[in-house]
């Protein structure tokens, strides 16, 4: 068995087990419709969701009531928010990581909010479609290039110093999953959550993420995998596992009984958007290296000198090689 962020090469190669190789009916039924849809290749369910989280918009509570601010529904909310918090002395009135580390979800994320997202809706890659480069260039020439993204370059910017950043006060937004609530309280910034602001109004699809468990045909022990498997996704462990790590559970079961249980309010938000999440398309043997040339080049197209347009085209062209 793995436990990783991807089994589509595998599953394409052969050598995994199909979830009804090892898992009943029931228990395949309880995963959260959204995080099985993306564990399915042909209507077969390869990977079985592990873990799950959506992203909010963060905002320090302490910066924004200095500045006399409300949280924002819409792109020009943010961005006269970030302006005000800018005037206010704010290092960062909304942090933008689109350095290597993880920039393919914090774009995901922006896409979605502008009406696109990596792939259209009969699932054929649409990087560089029209809504997709109306968001880019906002990004660019009404946050970056008003100096509201802080004084390192987004393509410079890592998401573990933004969210660093953020929990010692230096920022006023940024996107952030579950774990950024831990990481904020520990070092006693007062923040709140709301759905990120779209072009017209709150963004109806947040991004989901999920990691993936899978196993491997080679050595034969469906029926010992099967038995383990059950005692995973049993409502308790589940439940036991997203708590300690402040994630999202993969079981309609274990959600039920989070939603309905006061020691986990504070995730009841992200629980909220994940029905309505969209994930990456991880069922594409592609992804890997569509992912990969979405890190290395997306922070460039909102720089000084770049051109949305030009690099959205690049990474449709490498995700059609890909394919």
């Amino acid at each position: 068995m793995a436990q990783i962020g991807a089994y589509a090469d595998y599953a394409d190669k052969g050598l995994l087990y199909k979830a009804d190789d090892l898992l009943g009916i029931r228990e395949q039924a309880d995963f959260v419709s959204q995080l099985a849809s993306a564990g399915r290749i042909n209507g077969m369910q390869y990977g079985m969701p592990f873990a799950a989280s959506t992203r909010l918009l963060f905002y320090n509570k302490t910066l924004f009531a200095d500045a006399g601010l409300t949280p924002p529904t819409t792109w020009k909310q943010l961005a006269a928010d970030a302006e005000a918090l800018k005037a206010d002395g704010v290092k960062y009135p909304y942090a933008l990581p689109l350095g290597p580390e993880e920039a393919q979800a914090e774009t995901m994320q922006w896409l979605l909010s502008g009406g696109g997202g990596y792939v259209d809706s009969m699932g054929t890659y649409g990087i560089d479609s029209e809504e997709n480069v109306r968001t880019l260039n906002w990004l660019k020439d009404d946050l970056v290039g008003k100096g509201l993204t802080g004084p390192v370059a987004p393509e410079n910017l890592n998401r573990a110093a933004a969210f660093a950043a953020f929990a010692a006060g230096d920022v006023g937004m940024l996107n952030g999953h579950p774990s950024l609530m831990k990481i904020a309280a520990a070092k006693g910034v007062k923040f709140g959550m709301v759905p990120m602001p779209g072009a017209e109004g709150r963004t109806k699809n947040s991004m989901g993420v999920a990691d993936w468990m899978m196993s491997f045909r080679q050595n034969g022990h469906a029926e010992q995998v099967g038995d383990f498997l059950d005692f995973v996704y049993s409502e308790k462990n589940v439940l036991a596992f997203s708590r300690e790590y402040d994630l999202l559970p993969v079981t309609n079961s274990a959600s039920e009984a989070m939603s309905g249980d006061s020691q986990d309010a504070d995730l009841k938000p992200f629980l909220n958007a994940l029905p309505s999440s969209e994930l990456p398309p991880v069922g594409k043997t592609s992804w890997a290296s569509v992912s990969a040339a979405v890190k290395k080049r997306i922070g460039s197209a909102v720089s000084t000198n770049g051109s949305p347009a030009d690099v959205l085209r690049g990474l449709q062209l490498t995700a059609q090689k890909a394919e």
